[in-house]
């Protein structure tokens, strides 16, 4: 985009004509060449925003460069161009500022991305963790149960050993009293049967005597009756 000023610039060489016309041409030519370099960067799209300040001090240098006389003129030109390339190297400085300050919010963002990812997984570590934990304390409280059941169970089937041992010996008491009641009283039996056996011939010859006492005793009352009458 032109500025206003370049119209007048350069209406303003020619109408002066100063110094010889090859100087004039030559001072016309520096005058739109510097305009043109400036106008360029003005319209750039990316660079024309910026160094507005470096532009404007530019346009200044190029309109005194239009004004200076054959004197000045050298040094006009010298700042002008001067002037201009700083504008252009401001702009530039600028876009790579405002780049590198995008590229750094970028990296920004994508370190947050990246930091919120970590912080993500590390919730999700931490949650595992958690879980494993309660669950392996839910296995112990289990076990812990268990093994109190199978101490009460292991307890209780020692107590019913002891009552069956108790129980048997016992049992095995009175079966051995048994059996010596049982010899006893075979014993008994055995000894009361060879006592009838030994006393069993006494008995018929006691009979018979008593028998033949009896009719005698009998008859010999009879006896002393008749004697009597």
């Amino acid at each position: 985009m032109k500025h206003p000023v370049t119209g007048m610039v350069l209406a303003l060489v020619l109408a002066l004509g100063m110094g010889s016309p090859v100087q004039a041409k030559q001072d016309t030519m520096d005058v739109a060449r510097l305009t043109a370099s400036l106008d360029q960067l003005a319209s750039d799209q990316t660079l024309g925003s910026y160094a507005q300040a470096e532009q404007a001090r530019a346009r200044d240098a190029i309109n005194q460069l239009a004004h200076a006389g054959r004197k000045d003129r050298p040094r006009d030109l010298y700042l002008a161009e001067r002037l201009v390339d700083l504008a252009k190297v401001a702009a530039q400085l600028q876009d790579a500022r405002m780049k590198l300050a995008q590229l750094d919010r970028e990296h920004d963002q994508i370190l947050l991305e990246n930091s919120r990812q970590d912080i993500a997984a590390a919730r999700r570590e931490l949650d595992r963790q958690r879980l494993q934990y309660q669950l392996a304390q839910e296995e112990a409280a289990r076990l812990q149960a268990q093994g109190q059941a199978y101490s009460e169970a292991a307890e209780q089937a020692r107590a019913e050993a002891d009552k069956a041992k108790q129980l048997a010996a016992a049992q095995s008491r009175v079966a051995k009293a048994a059996q010596r009641q049982a010899a006893l009283a075979a014993k008994a039996a055995k000894e009361m049967r060879s006592q009838m056996q030994q006393e069993q011939p006494a008995q018929p010859a006691a009979s018979s005597s008593a028998a033949a006492k009896k009719p005698a005793a009998k008859h010999e009352p009879k006896h002393d009756t008749k004697h009597r009458k």
